[in-house]
C-alpha cells in the first residue's frame, strides 16, 4: 500500500481565514459542479450527448478550492478532457455547457467541442489526448514569464496516469530549466483509466518522488478535503513565485464514477465504493460550515434545489437550442 505524507495544515485558522462569504460561495459552486454533472450523464443516456463523457463527481474539492485560492482572472489554467468542472469555475454558464454538450450552436465552443472540449478566456481548453495537457500548461507559464506579469501563475491538471505519459518528465524539464511559474497538479485518483496505482505505477507516490528527481518543492493532500485544497493551493502560488521554479500538488482522492460513462468500473468492489462515497466532500465541507453557523440545514437544501433547477432549465435550454449551420463548418479552423 502507498503511503502519502500529506501536507500538515491548521484547519481551524484556514477556515477561518477562508471566511462565511467564500465558504458558503464554493460550496455553492461544488454543489453546481455535481448537478451538472449529473444531468450531462442522465442526458448522455438519453442519448442526447455523444461521444465520451468524464465526470467530475468526487473530486469537485481540488479544483473548487484551487480556483477559489488562486483567483479565476489572474491565472491561467489547463486540463484534460475531465474539463466540465474547470471551465464552470471559471465563468462558463451552465446553458453553454449543457449546449455544448449536445453539440449545439448555443454552445461553449458552437457545439464544436464537445463533453472535452470546453473552454474560457483564462482556460485553455480540455485536453482530448492523454499527457497533452502537461506542454500546454508549460506554454502557458512560458507566456506568463514572457510578458513579465507579475503575480501571476499558470496551473496545469493531470490523473495519475498521465504521470507515466513522456509528455510528463519532459515538460517538467522544460519548467524548470526556463523557471517558469508553474503548478503542476496530479489529480491522483488511484485506477487511471482502471489499473490500480500500485499496478501501473513502479515508484509511487507520484507528486513526492517526481519532486525530488527535479529539485522541486512538492504538496500531497486528501482530494476530498476542500479546507487543504484551498490551503495548499495558496502556499504553492507563493512557492512558484518566490522560489522562480514550479510546484508539484499532488491530490490523492476518488472518481464515484468509472473513468468515462461507458465504464463499467468493475475493478473496484460496491464495498469499496460505497466507503469511497462516504469520503463525499460536499457533506464533509457542509458540516463544517453548520458547526461555523455560517448555514442551516434548511438553507443548505434550499441552496441544493435552486442548483438542481438550474441544470434542469439548461437542459430545457440545450434541448431548444438551434444545431450549428454547416455553413460555419469551416470557421476558426486554422489549416486547410
Amino acid at each position: 500500500m502507498v503511503r502519502y505524507n500529506f501536507t500538515k495544515i491548521d484547519r481551524k485558522s484556514t477556515l477561518e481565514e477562508i471566511g462565511k462569504e467564500k465558504a458558503l460561495l464554493m460550496l455553492s459552486d461544488m454543489l453546481l459542479i455535481r448537478h451538472f454533472e449529473q444531468r450531462g450523464e442522465q442526458s448522455y443516456q438519453m442519448g442526447k450527448v455523444w461521444g465520451f463523457y468524464h465526470s467530475y463527481i468526487g473530486q469537485e474539492a481540488i479544483q473548487t478550492g484551487a480556483v477559489y485560492a488562486l483567483g479565476r482572472d489572474h491565472t491561467l489554467w489547463a486540463t484534460t478532457y475531465r474539463c466540465h468542472a474547470l471551465a464552470l469555475l471559471l465563468g462558463m454558464t451552465v446553458e453553454e455547457g449543457m449546449c455544448e454538450l449536445y453539440g449545439k450552436a448555443n454552445g461553449n465552443a458552437k457545439g464544436r467541442g464537445g463533453s472535452m472540449h470546453m473552454y474560457t478566456s483564462t482556460m485553455a481548453g480540455g485536453s482530448g489526448i492523454v499527457g497533452a495537457q502537461w506542454p500546454l500548461g508549460v506554454g502557458l507559464a512560458f507566456s506568463i514569464k514572457y510578458k513579465k506579469e507579475k503575480d501571476k501563475v499558470a496551473v496545469v491538471f493531470g490523473g495519475d496516469g498521465a504521470v507515466m505519459m513522456g509528455t510528463y518528465p519532459e515538460s517538467l524539464n522544460l519548467a524548470c530549466l526556463h523557471k517558469l511559474p508553474l503548478i503542476i497538479v496530479i489529480e491522483n485518483n488511484q485506477f487511471s483509466m482502471g489499473t490500480h496505482l500500485e499496478r501501473g505505477v513502479a515508484h509511487p507516490p507520484l507528486g513526492e518522488n517526481t519532486a525530488k528527481a527535479f529539485g522541486l518543492t512538492s504538496y500531497t493532500i486528501d482530494g476530498m478535503d476542500l479546507i487543504s485544497s484551498w490551503a495548499v493551493f495558496q502556499a504553492a502560488k507563493k512557492d512558484a513565485l518566490t522560489q522562480e521554479k514550479p510546484v508539484i500538488i499532488e491530490t490523492v482522492g476518488h472518481r464515484f464514477r468509472g473513468h468515462s460513462i461507458s465504464d463499467a468500473a468493475l475493478y473496484r468492489s460496491k464495498e469499496e465504493l460505497k466507503r469511497v462515497m462516504e469520503l463525499d466532500p460536499i457533506p464533509i465541507f457542509l458540516q463544517e460550515c453548520i458547526d461555523k453557523g455560517w448555514i442551516t440545514e434548511e438553507e443548505y437544501k434550499d441552496c441544493d434545489t435552486k442548483k438542481r433547477e438550474k441544470v434542469q432549465a439548461a437542459m430545457k435550454f440545450a434541448d431548444e437550442s438551434p444545431w450549428p449551420d454547416i455553413g460555419t463548418l469551416e470557421e476558426g479552423v486554422f489549416a486547410p
